[in-house]
């Protein structure tokens, strides 16, 4: 038996993965959380095989989440289930640890196969995302700017090319301003750029948001 903790802040999306899992015998959903750190502490009391995990949710990142969990519980296969399109974020999230990634505009059946795919160990990738991993692996390609920064980061990034404010931004991610203000600066060092109109437009441009 699979057994598959959700983790989306979603409830609609949570019941429905609920719906499309529960036709299968094989598999069973031991639990669900709508925050990371629910998710965390589910993982703590109900030993799961796969976790479907939205990687854009409230507070800590959710592949900040992942690292942690994988730390604890190596075995577990992580099968990131994002609204972003697989530019965005499928390198990323597998480079991470992730086991897989879908776009949630995925058929209920290849959710299922990615489902057992990584829970039997293996990775289970779209031939969009593959095609993604294969130019990674091109070195005259060069990387984006953002590419450099770290989960946090990239997560701040979103959420001012959203057009969030820090304070906006601090409470979203349970974070001080003063914390929030460090982040951005670091994004602006990195990125080698001036202001958050200059940092929003490139999020726009790279469809970050």
């Amino acid at each position: 038996m699979i057994r598959v903790l959700i983790a989306d802040d979603h409830a609609v999306v949570r019941q429905g993965l609920k719906q499309i899992l529960a036709g299968h015998e094989d598999i069973t959903v031991v639990g669900e959380a709508g925050t990371t750190p629910q998710a965390y502490e589910l993982l703590q009391k109900c030993p799961a095989d796969v976790l479907l995990l939205d990687i854009a949710m409230p507070g800590r990142s959710g592949l900040e989440l992942m690292r942690d969990a994988k730390k604890e519980n190596p075995g577990l296969a992580v099968l990131v289930l994002s609204g972003y399109p697989e530019e965005q974020l499928a390198i990323r999230s597998l480079r991470a640890g992730a086991s897989g990634y879908l776009n949630k505009e995925v058929a209920p059946d290849v959710l299922v196969t990615a489902v057992r795919t990584v829970a039997s160990g293996r990775r289970y990738v779209t031939p969009a995302v593959a095609e993604l991993m294969a130019d990674s692996l091109d070195d005259k390609t060069a990387k984006a700017l953002h590419e450099s920064l770290s989960e946090r980061e990239y997560r701040v990034l979103q959420l001012i090319g959203s057009g969030k404010t820090v304070s906006e931004i601090a409470v979203d991610l349970a974070l001080s301003v003063k914390t929030v203000s460090t982040y951005r600066a670091r994004i602006l060092e990195k990125m080698k750029m001036n202001n958050n109109a200059e940092l929003t437009r490139y999020a726009i441009e790279q469809r970050l948001v």
